[in-house]
Order: structure tokens, then C-alpha cells, then sequence
């Protein structure tokens, strides 16, 4: 069990875990046991990844920032990382819309199902949340979101990890400064950074360590707390729809690693997949970043300079995942409440899905927010948005933990696409483990 490779030790915990789950649904009390005893541990382990998150950004950051040496390096990542990002997320909404539109999932929605998932859901305080979230959302101004980028107390930005982008805009400040006043006079609070940079990321293997325990007691409780299997089977349609397209997109982010950076996909999914299955147990890409990092810098092979610029941002506006899903559950709800949707209405659903996950926290439930904006920008009846929630709200948190996985691989992907195109991916990563420079201090 010591030797084995960390992905098949968290994959045994997911399993256990879901097992465990289900053994404990037929038992008196098991769901309280779980969400009481088990659960726990597996949030305690979500709060570690996200407690060094902030501080893993900022220094690596700085750290691949000032190791430029060239300001004019940093515009030509910046650029390259922002147009292809874009791209997958086009390409993602519109694979997710070529398939809605070709299954149609909304047809096969009978009257009575509908009124089952109306009054389980549309009154409940997580449909009624996403709809306050989303008002809030839509009465800000056209450029609110890069007024939101600057923080006006980057102590404060630093304490809240909602606040992803504020802290990137500080740092890429404070990283591009350094290099203004000389490698002389920047030397100390470069050298403050780089040692904090390995910190951190020794706190990350440290926190690996707990991986597979955590993913159990994460995927227990969401076996235990799962709804009327009775509505996730009436929806079962849809959610094969979903888990469809992201799977294309699994291919398609294979495909260009092949291409263009020569690497086998088999080896690229292998390298990061302990990654992968923190983002399904977390559903947070957020949570999930401090753990992507390690595994594309060390495992894959992508330059601190690349991955250290690329990560942050792409888990804060690359939601491929996400957007895809957005696509879908737009159509699918129009089609079972017989919303007509013209060509234009899902050319609309296209550029707001963009924009929308821009601004999108990469936490868990933030999928639903923004299906709310792109909804209202077709011109969706506002009394029936309830309704629309109610209908997916029963399988929302497994689709969420499904896309979030194709978020962090889109993420990683882009990474060593750009890394690729600046000559900075290497050949022969070598990996770190926790206990590296253990016999110098025992």
C-alpha cells in the first residue's frame, strides 16, 4: 500500500467511500453517522487545500513572474493563455448545444415529473439562493467585473478565496514591479518568495498524504444525503446528455495534447489524475488548485513560469465544464417547459455562458448561478426560473463534481499548450515527495 501510486489509493477511497454510503442508507441513523463522524474529516481536508491556496498563488506567482526576467515574456503568456481559454470555452458551449439539441432530453420529461421536481425544489432555500445570487449578479453594470478585479485592501482580497481574481491582479502587480526596479534591488523579496513557494508546496504533499481518507468521508456523505432516486432516474436522460459532452471534451483536450505538445493523452491523464479525482470528490477548482499545480509542474513537466500564470486564472475564469453544462440545462429546462428557443436565443446562450463564467466563483453550486443569468438573457419567463432550477437542482451536485473534473483537465490542458508554444515544458519532470529532506531534520 506504501508503493502504490497516489491516484489508485484515492480511487480505493472513492469507492470505499460510495460503498460505505450505500451500506449506510439502509441502517437506522447511518446519514446522521456519516454527516456527524465521517463528513468531518473530509471538510477538514477541503479547508487545508483551500488554506494554502492564496499563499500558493502569491508565491508562485511572484516567483514565475520575476524569474521572466522580461516583462514582454509575461504579455506573450498572458495572451496566449486568455485566447485559448476562450477558444475551449466556445468549443465547449457549442458541443454542449449540438447535443441538447440532438437528444433533446426535455422531451422525455413527462407533466408529472415536473410537478414532483416543482414542489420538492422550487421553494427550497438552495433554488431561492441561486436566484437572489444571480438578481445580485445582473443588476451590477457592464464592467463591473474588472472593477471587481481591483482590490482596494489586498490583505483583505487574501482572506477571502472568492476573491481569486483580486489577489492574481496584486500579485501580477507586485510580480511586475519587481522586475522595474532591477534584479539587485528585488533580490531579498524574491528570495522571501521562492522559499515560501516551497513551503507551500511541501504542505501540499503533506496534506496528499490524508488524500484518500478525505475522499472517502467527502463521498460517503454525498451518497447518504443523495435525493429521490426515484427523480434522478426521471432525469437520467439529461444527465447522460451532460456526462456525454463532457466526455467529448475529455477527447478533445486529448487530441490537442497529442498534437501539439507530442505527449500520449494516456500519460498526460495518468500524471494528473489524482487531480482530477480531488476536483470530483471537492467539486471545487478552487480547492482543487494548490493540488493541480504540483501535479503539472512535477508530474507533467510545465515551467513554474507557465503553470504559476495559467492555473490561478483558469480556475477562476476557465469553467469549459461548466459552460458546456450551461448549454445544456438552458435548452433542456426551455424543452420540457416548452420555451421556444430561436437560433439567435442560443447564439445568446453561447456569448452569456462566455461571459458568465468569466465571473463565476470556482466553488461548488456556481453552475447554478450562472445557468440563471444565461436563462434570463433568452428571455426566460422569470416565474417559471424556479420551475427551471427545480428541474435539474435533484442532480446538480453529481453533475457538478463531473464538470468541475473537466474544468481542472482544461485547465492543466491550457497549461501545457502554452508551456509548449514558449519552450517551457520539459521532458523529464522530477516529482517532490513529503519526505525528500526528511533524514536532514529527524
Amino acid at each position: 500500500m506504501k508503493n502504490m501510486a497516489l491516484h489508485w489509493k484515492i480511487l480505493i477511497g472513492m469507492v470505499t467511500g460510495i460503498l460505505f454510503g450505500l451500506g449506510m442508507i439502509s441502517v437506522d441513523g447511518g446519514a446522521v453517522f456519516v454527516s456527524n463522524w465521517i463528513n468531518p474529516f473530509g471538510n477538514i481536508f477541503v479547508k487545508l487545500l483551500k488554506l494554502i491556496a492564496v499563499p500558493l498563488i502569491i508565491a508562485s506567482l511572484v516567483k514565475g513572474i520575476s524569474d521572466l526576467k522580461d516583462i514582454s515574456k509575461f504579455k506573450n503568456i498572458g495572451l496566449r493563455t486568455i485566447s485559448i481559454y476562450i477558444g475551449t470555452t466556445v468549443i465547449a458551449i457549442t458541443i454542449g448545444l449540438l447535443l441538447v439539441n440532438l437528444v433533446k432530453p426535455g422531451d422525455g420529461i413527462s407533466e408529472e415529473t415536473i410537478n414532483k421536481l416543482t414542489e420538492t425544489y422550487a421553494n427550497s432555500g438552495g433554488v431561492q439562493s441561486k436566484l437572489q445570487e444571480a438578481s445580485n449578479q445582473k443588476n451590477t453594470g457592464p464592467l463591473q467585473f474588472l472593477e471587481d478585479m481591483v482590490p482596494d485592501n489586498a490583505l483583505q482580497a487574501m482572506s477571502d478565496n472568492t476573491s481569486m481574481l483580486q489577489v492574481i491582479f496584486f500579485t501580477i502587480f507586485l510580480g511586475i514591479s519587481m522586475l522595474l526596479i532591477g534584479e539587485k534591488r528585488s533580490k531579498p523579496l524574491k528570495d522571501f518568495f521562492d522559499s515560501l513557494n516551497e513551503v507551500v508546496l511541501k504542505m501540499v504533499d503533506l496534506i496528499m498524504l490524508s488524500a484518500p481518507y478525505a475522499v472517502f468521508a467527502l463521498l460517503s456523505n454525498v451518497v447518504v444525503s443523495s435525493d429521490d432516486p426515484d427523480l434522478l432516474l426521471a432525469l437520467l436522460k439529461y444527465a447522460l446528455t451532460v456526462v456525454t459532452g463532457l466526455l467529448i471534451m475529455i477527447s478533445f483536450y486529448m487530441v490537442l495534447i497529442s498534437i501539439f505538445t507530442k505527449k500520449n493523452p494516456l500519460w498526460f491523464l495518468k500524471q494528473l489524475s489524482p487531480a482530477q479525482l480531488l476536483a470530483f470528490s471537492t467539486s471545487s477548482s478552487a480547492a482543487t488548485l494548490p493540488v493541480t499545480m504540483e501535479r503539472v509542474e512535477e508530474h507533467i513537466g510545465v515551467d513554474k513560469e507557465v503553470s504559476s500564470f495559467v492555473l490561478p486564472v483558469g480556475a477562476t475564469i476557465n469553467m469549459d465544464g461548466t459552460s458546456l453544462y450551461q448549454a445544456v440545462a438552458a435548452v433542456f429546462i426551455a424543452q420540457a417547459l416548452n420555451f421556444d428557443l430561436t437560433f439567435a436565443d442560443q447564439l445568446t446562450i453561447v456569448l452569456t455562458a462566455l461571459l458568465a463564467s468569466i465571473g463565476s466563483a470556482a466553488v461548488p453550486g456556481a453552475g447554478m448561478v450562472m445557468l440563471v443569468i444565461v436563462l434570463e438573457s433568452i428571455g426566460f419567463p422569470a416565474d417559471k426560473l424556479a420551475i427551471g432550477l427545480a428541474l435539474i437542482f435533484a442532480v446538480d451536485r453529481p453533475l457538478d463534481m463531473c464538470r468541475t473534473v473537466i474544468n481542472v483537465t482544461g485547465d492543466a490542458t491550457v497549461a501545457a499548450l502554452v508551456a509548449k508554444s514558449v519552450g517551457k515544458l520539459h521532458d523529464n519532470p522530477l516529482p517532490k515527495n513529503w519526505d525528500d529532506n526528511y533524514d536532514e531534520v529527524k
